[in-house]
């Protein structure tokens, strides 16, 4: 008898489950990804940065190896050097 009087609270539930699990599903899905996305801009909000941290790098100058590369650069207005195939091969792209 205390199986069945325990159960019969239930029911309600039960039967409110049956008529809208769908709409239940639907809502926990919504919630479950709205909490994602907050967590988720929360994790992105946060710095870790250390608030006394100075960088070492110097950002205004360049090393002379990178100076030279781009001194070399021909401009755009320059047109491409003529390219030279090897002797008895043929240019596919050529007409």
């Amino acid at each position: 008898m205390e199986k069945k009087n325990s159960l019969h609270f239930l029911k309600p539930i039960k039967k409110i489950f049956k008529q809208f699990h769908l709409t239940i599903f639907f809502v926990f899905i919504t919630a479950c990804l709205a909490v994602s996305v907050v967590l988720i801009n929360n994790t992105l909000q946060e710095t870790a940065e250390d608030p006394n941290y100075t960088s070492t790098l110097n950002t205004n100058t360049i090393d002379e190896a990178t100076l030279n590369r781009l001194n070399d650069l021909h401009p755009s207005s320059q047109g491409a050097a003529e390219v030279t195939l090897p002797p008895g091969r043929v240019n596919p792209f050529g007409e």
